[in-house]
Formats: C-alpha cells, structure tokens, sequence
C-alpha cells in the first residue's frame, strides 16, 4: 500500500500508527509524508525499532525536524532497507508535540 493511499478511519477512533523502523521509506517520499503527518498527527507516535542509540534517535530527529536533504537513513555503513538517502519532513512544531509527547500521553495515561 502507498502512503498516499492510506486513510485512518473516523470509525476507527482508536486506530494509531507508529514510525518505528519506517523512516527510511517515508524519507523516500518526504512531500507525502509531510503532508500525511500534518493532516493525521492526532494518530502517530514517535518510535523507533533500535536499542538506546544516540545516532539512531538523531537521525529520527533530523528526519522529522528538518529540510535537509539526501541523508543517511541509517548509522550503518550499509543501511538494512537498502542503498538511499531520504529527505526531512521538517513538520511543524504543534506536529511535532503530538507524535513525539501528546499522543502517548493521551493513549498511556
């Protein structure tokens, strides 16, 4: 399925997603995926599928948080999902607060 395809549902309330181990094909995509997390950043959570790694988050920082382009999705001299670079979302900080704080803290009280 494409991201630009998918569609959280007003009957499915309940229903989130999370970016854990994403990153690299949203980066691919950084326009859709822009405007995917600012017209649902009421359904998604901040993750990653990594250990406490201070590079892993930095990169998930840069990813969501800035502009930049064509950077290394992973710290790994030769990235899992495959030989590319991604491009930063750059979201808004009201965005921001959802995925990363407020969602999880209206689901995991």
């Amino acid at each position: 399925m494409r991201l630009a395809d998918f569609r959280p549902q007003p009957q499915c309330p309940n229903f989130y997603i999370d970016i854990a181990a994403r990153i690299a094909e949203l980066g691919r995509q950084p326009y859709t995926a822009r405007r995917f997390f600012i017209d649902y950043a009421d359904r998604i959570l901040f993750g990653l599928d990594a250990g406490p790694s201070p590079e892993d988050y930095r990169i998930a920082y840069r990813f969501l948080e800035t502009d930049d382009e064509y950077f290394a999705y992973s710290p790994e001299p030769i990235p899992p999902q495959g030989r590319w670079r991604i491009y930063g979302l750059h979201l808004p900080d009201h965005v921001l607060k959802k995925v990363y704080h407020d969602n999880a803290q209206r689901i995991l009280p």
